[in-house]
């Protein structure tokens, strides 16, 4: 089968979102062909480079979505005016209701038809002129916005929309309709794949949509986030119309991704809430966990020769008595004040207890953050502290099963998770969890750690202590960890289910007529995967 893989911010990028979990299913499906088709974010993550490709990558189209030469299209009198007509009604279906209404994805059917109608008649006018940055650049694209802000009934925040506000919106749709001009909707591309998986909501999904608009390829949308989500938490110190009126066409985007994917796969019942509150239906929606890598945390989590899940020694394999571990990203959504805060009140009952805090800080809030918490943490235990910050990813960083390793508990404090990786990663090496109720952590818990409320000291000390203080129920917690996370998070799990849904797909659409040479006749899949072509016009089994 041959599969259109569409990413942004992410694979085949060294740097990004959804790297590791794109590589993996990839590799793992050697009896496919995969074409990659990746809008990169900025100019860093281009020059990072890509991972190392395997053999069923054939191809790979890239795209920038962090910049975009006007491409010389001008357009004659008629297609100004067509252009002028979609992007009006486009504009004017970002004033059309609150966004995120149950449902409808926040409008009514005839406002949906009207943003999909819009959206495509652009997409059909940058395929048939080559391209469209000009136009959306234009002065007439500011004058379309302007005139639905202005227009009777528009929400108060757009009608209050400035100049500015309007040239700052303008200038985002531009940005997130750079997709529509690109050249990757013919035969032999995106035209000729049996199917398009978009590894992410948002802006990847976009080509696959017009995919399936020009030539009938179904979609698959996977999402471990919600990018609905991150952009208005993004967005919130941004003016009040700007921030309204992009949240509408984020919104709406994403009713119109979900409406016509064949399949959605959210990584958990977090995202697949937030999918049917956008307007996602049920029959369609496929949770699949993500797939990590469980083989190098077998060290901590198994005994030498023992089956998985057989735990060795009271604390674990190589943990120290009294030691909590926090891994993570640094930021303030981690919320490492609130745990270092709630480790004082440890340490009054526990005096022995450590604190370990092993992360990264790789941009300049994060390593803002690091320092005061560093302070707060000098400041809290004067002397010789008991606190240990371990910066992970250098050359000298210590290996991260080591670290979870150490742990008698692993914590998480955050106040906003999605997929809470670190407390897989921690289940993965047989060690008990306390965390914080955000995103998807009681779903992936599943009653084997304890789970308190986020931005609460004495509930996360008291879970802390609790376990602690009981070496046999951390035994037989991390135990149950384990177990549970080598039946639900493996990339083995994640590969096989991906595989069905690929086949379901496809077995459910009709055969399409390749543009080759020697395909006379419709085929169900373009390369059947058991079979290869060994020659033109001749095809060979594979014993």
């Amino acid at each position: 089968m041959r599969i259109g893989l569409l990413t942004e911010g992410g694979y085949p990028y060294a740097r990004g979102e959804a790297r590791l979990w794109c590589d993996r299913l990839v590799r793992g499906l050697g009896q496919h062909e995969f074409r990659l088709y990746a809008l990169s974010r900025d100019r860093e993550q281009e020059r990072a480079g890509w991972v190392d490709l395997p053999a069923q990558v054939t191809q790979v189209r890239t795209a920038p979505l962090w910049t975009a030469e006007v491409d010389g299209t001008w357009y004659g009198r008629r297609a100004r005016r067509r252009f002028a007509r979609h992007y009006g009604d486009l504009a004017a279906g970002l004033c059309a209701g609150p966004a995120g209404a149950p449902g409808q994805g926040g409008y009514s059917p005839a406002e949906a038809d009207r943003f999909r109608s819009a959206l495509y008649g652009l997409a059909e006018l940058a395929r048939e002129e080559g391209g469209m940055v000009a136009a959306l650049r234009s002065e007439e694209a500011v004058r379309a916005l302007e005139r639905v802000c202005r227009a009777p009934g528009a929400p108060r925040a757009a009608r209050e929309a400035r100049v500015t506000d309007l040239l700052l919106v303008g200038a985002h749709l531009e940005q997130a309709l750079r997709p529509l001009s690109l050249d990757w909707y013919e035969e032999g591309e995106l035209g000729s794949v049996d199917l398009c998986h978009a590894a992410a909501g948002g802006l990847a999904a976009l080509p696959g949509l017009l995919a399936r608009h020009f030539h009938g390829v179904p979609l698959v949308v996977t999402e471990y986030g919600v990018p609905l989500r991150a952009h208005y938490l993004g967005s919130a110190d941004a003016p009040p119309a700007v921030r309204a009126l992009l949240a509408a066409f984020h919104g709406r985007l994403a009713a119109e991704a979900y409406r016509s994917a064949a399949v959605l796969t959210p990584g958990n019942t977090h995202v697949r809430r937030w999918q049917e509150r956008c307007g996602a239906d049920r029959s369609k929606v496929r949770t699949v966990y993500p797939g990590m890598s469980a083989a190098r945390f077998a060290g901590a989590g198994e005994r030498p020769g023992g089956r998985a899940g057989e735990r060795a020694g009271a604390a674990g394999a190589g943990a120290e008595p009294g030691t909590l571990v926090w891994v993570g990203r640094i930021e303030p959504s981690k919320d490492l004040v609130t745990l270092l805060h709630a480790f004082a009140a440890v340490r009054q009952r526990v005096p022995g207890a450590r604190l370990c805090v092993a992360g990264s800080a790789p941009d300049p809030e994060g390593a803002a953050y690091l320092l005061h918490c560093e302070e707060l943490a000098g400041r809290l235990f004067p002397g010789d502290p008991p606190v240990e910050f371990v910066e992970m990813g250098g050359p000298a960083a210590p290996g991260l099963a080591d670290v979870y390793a150490r742990g008698a508990v692993i914590v998480l404090s955050s106040v906003v998770e999605g997929f809470p990786v670190s407390v897989v990663e921690a289940m993965f090496s047989g060690r008990a969890t306390v965390s914080t109720d955000v995103g998807a952590v009681v779903e992936v818990v599943g009653g084997t750690g304890l789970v308190v409320p986020p931005r609460d000291p004495r509930a996360l000390a008291e879970a802390c202590v609790a376990l602690l203080g009981d070496p046999e129920r951390r035994d037989r917690l991390g135990a149950a960890a384990r177990a549970r996370a080598m039946e639900l998070f493996t990339v083995e799990q994640n590969v096989a289910a991906f595989h069905r849904i690929y086949l379901e797909v496809a077995g459910r659409c009709p055969a399409r007529r390749i543009a080759e040479a020697d395909a006379a006749a419709p085929r169900p899949f373009a390369v059947p995967a058991e079979l290869r072509v060994a020659g033109a016009g001749s095809v060979e089994v594979t014993r």
